[in-house]
């Protein structure tokens, strides 16, 4: 298998973090298992990256994207349906305002105010509102934009998605927003599902499940607004366009909390499982640290960086105003 040796290498890391994390002094300061790794993995990618071999760059790439996403479907099994209603129609209007208002105004900003190319401003905008780089490569399926416009919108999701799961832990510490909403806050504003997760789970239980809920409403409305472009983009080339992809691994987390509510598991099992999705979820956090290179994100030039940014300030400021007085 050619992924083995970079599964290997996380996963050895992935173990010293999860069981350092379990240690007195971690859990004092209420560090977990998935943040710790994700620094652990920032380390590697920026300091130690000439000591990692070549042969394990794919195998580290799978365990961020692949392996995460087996991780969120088992995610499914700590979550019901009843917890799911409770959230309800707060989270998914949570996520129509912020989804339509973030790319409304990245699209705006990028193309009237830093005069940025069109594909790279759609691009760096449903990155930004939807789901992170799984919304870019989505949206690049259909537009066909140049590489390194992709690479742009996803450095630029990387960088802003890395600096919210630190800073949304700091703001719960200070009541930004109430803590029986700060899952919706989470969940609609931070950009990566891995992201959402480190987040929420650096605050309490409770806070990351609303978090993933909300955040995995946000993935599948990736759906409707594919198949709205493609038609658009069918239309004004006048030409079939690449059919939508799936976000599959929604659907299928939607499919584990079903068997959750059902109940039909017994204990012990449901709690092998749920220990094993903690270590995927953190093998998956290690491997997404070691990919942050802060040195490509120094090469992307100022102006997406600055429309990320103010993308980013407004799901910050806005998200907050959203879940305190419209929801």
């Amino acid at each position: 298998m050619k992924n083995i040796k970079g599964i290997i290498f996380c996963s050895i890391f992935a173990l010293i973090a999860y069981f350092v994390a379990k240690t007195s002094f971690f859990t004092s300061i209420n560090l977990n298992s998935l943040t710790f790794a994700i620094i652990l993995g920032m380390v590697f990618g920026n300091l130690l990256n000439k000591f990692i071999p070549d042969d394990y760059k794919e195998g580290i790439t799978y365990c961020a994207k692949k392996l995460l996403r087996l991780a969120i479907i088992l995610y499914g099994f700590r979550i019901t349906f009843q917890q799911i209603f409770a959230v309800g129609v707060k989270g998914l209007f949570a996520d129509v305002i912020m989804l339509t208002t973030t790319y409304l105004l990245g699209y705006y900003l990028g193309t009237r105010v830093f005069k940025l190319d069109k594909d790279l401003c759609m691009l760096t905008s449903i990155g930004s509102s939807v789901c992170g780089a799984a919304a870019v490569l989505g949206t690049d399926s259909m537009v066909k934009a140049d590489s390194h416009k992709v690479s742009l919108a996803v450095s630029t999701v990387v960088l802003f998605g890395t600096i919210s799961m630190f800073l949304y832990p700091f703001l719960a510490n200070l009541n930004f927003v109430p803590q029986e909403v700060f899952g919706i806050y989470i969940g609609s504003t931070i950009h990566e599902v891995a992201q959402v997760v480190a987040a929420g789970s650096a605050i309490n239980s409770s806070v990351c499940d609303t978090s993933v809920i909300v955040k995995l409403t946000r993935v599948m409305m990736l759906v409707p607004y594919l198949f709205l472009l493609g038609l658009y983009l069918s239309k004004k080339a006048k030409t079939k366009r690449t059919k939508v992809p799936m976000p599959w691994f929604a659907i299928l987390f939607v499919v584990m909390c079903g068997i959750n509510s059902l109940n039909i598991l017994p204990s012990i099992v449901k709690t092998g499982i749920i220990e094993f999705d903690v270590f995927l979820l953190t093998v998956a956090m290690f491997a997404l640290g070691v990919e942050t290179n802060f040195e490509k994100i120094k090469g992307l030039g100022l102006k997406p960086i600055l429309l990320a940014g103010l993308m980013f300030i407004w799901l910050v400021g806005f998200g907050a105003f959203t879940v305190n007085f419209i929801i």
